[in-house]
């Protein structure tokens, strides 16, 4: 994974982030017209259609005229991210939904998917947001308890991993790899949230920042993942790196507590999981070396999915045609994958080097076709 991704921030900083965008001075009065912060990415610029915008939901309209693919971030002042859309490539756009309260954020464009990118600041005046349906913020405390269950099922896993690798077990630490990462890989857009942390344990090495070393500087699952598969031997460095991701995942469990999360923050992290399946998993970029992409792609579907039932209720009454299209999508999602194991209660996912190129195209297909429609969940659920 990259760095920074969507964070799961209050309502109030993902807005507040989006007037960050701005490049201008123009103010929001509260109209939906209003509501709508053009971002115009290029290879150099980051121009926006507003500096200052009231507090509540906003929609970030983002359209790419450079030669780069590209990402938008809405950061808080600490870079915490409250949202991002990523992989917009030359000539596309991207809409992306969230709410913020009042006060100071940021927004980064990213030419190249690389470094701070090209930043504005943005002001968000008011109190606080528009008060929303008491059945989303229900959603909000039971998916940030799902978030924190996660975060504490993956450390015990990840120290079983790392046990292996201290011991020398080159199989037993394959076997734990897989499972080890399932936590992380449901609830990806808040580990990502908290930027110091992910570039620590899950990036991968075309993922490194310019002037970064490999053989120094790549630490996590990834680099470990290298050296259990291609490398085949397990040396002093990774013993130490196993201590190390057991460490960086500690610092995670106590940290997503208190991770900012919202109703349009979940729907955005739901669609950025899906991305992360067709930009990684389904290409088999993500686990080049252990071939272990089906157990991350389920996993990121069943994140997905989670913060969908959730804010189901409220988006059933916003929009029952998306509902209804989302549920069959997610049911076919779900039916094919589990053409790739005999047990469906088990992560024993086929490798994936043994997908034809017929069937990721299948899979590639029903990806996308889940994604359109749940790229609509944010602004279903937002407070009009």
């Amino acid at each position: 994974m990259r760095a920074a991704r969507l964070s799961f921030v209050t309502a109030a900083a993902a807005a507040a982030a989006l007037t960050a965008v701005t490049g201008c001075t123009q103010k929001s009065d509260g109209g939906d017209g209003d509501r709508v912060i053009n971002v115009t990415a290029t290879d150099d610029k980051c121009e926006t259609s507003a500096k200052e915008i009231a507090a509540g939901h906003v929609e970030l309209a983002i359209e790419n005229k450079g030669s780069k693919v590209t990402e938008v971030y809405l950061l808080f002042p600490d870079d915490r991210v409250v949202t991002e859309r990523e992989n917009i490539g030359p000539g596309t756009k991207q809409r992306v939904t969230a709410e913020v309260k009042a006060g100071e954020y940021q927004i980064a464009c990213k030419p190249g998917m690389k470094g701070d990118g090209i930043r504005q600041s943005l002001k968000v005046t008011g109190g606080s947001a528009a008060k929303r349906d008491p059945r989303l913020d229900k959603a909000v405390a039971e998916y940030r308890a799902y978030v924190q269950e996660q975060a504490e099922a993956t450390l015990p896993l990840a120290e079983v991993f790392a046990k292996a690798v201290k011991a020398g077990d080159l199989e037993a630490a394959k076997k734990a790899y897989a499972p080890s990462r399932i936590g992380w890989e449901r609830t990806e857009p808040v580990a990502e949230s908290f930027g110091d942390i992910d570039p620590e344990v899950d990036v991968r090495e075309d993922g490194l920042e310019d002037g970064q070393d490999p053989a120094t500087d790549w630490t996590g699952w990834h680099r470990l993942e290298k050296a259990l598969w291609q490398d085949k031997k397990i040396t002093d460095r990774e013993k130490q790196l196993a201590d190390k991701l057991v460490t960086d995942l500690e610092e995670w469990e106590e940290r997503v507590g208190t991770a900012d999360i919202s109703p349009t923050s979940m729907a955005n992290g739901a669609k950025e999981l899906l991305d992360e399946v067709a930009t990684g998993k389904v290409t088999g970029e993500e686990e080049r070396y252990s071939h272990t992409d089906l157990v991350d792609f389920k996993a990121n579907v069943e994140g997905a999915q989670k913060s969908y039932e959730l804010l189901k209720p409220v988006a059933q009454e916003n929009d029952k045609a998306l509902v209804t299209e989302l549920d069959k999508q997610f049911a076919a999602l779900n039916a094919l994958l589990d053409e790739y194991r005999p047990d469906t209660s088990s992560y024993d996912f086929t490798s994936y080097d043994k997908v034809t190129e017929a069937q990721r195209k299948e899979l590639s297909d029903a990806v996308n076709a889940l994604a359109e429609p749940l790229s609509k969940l944010a602004a279903a659920v937002v407070t009009k």
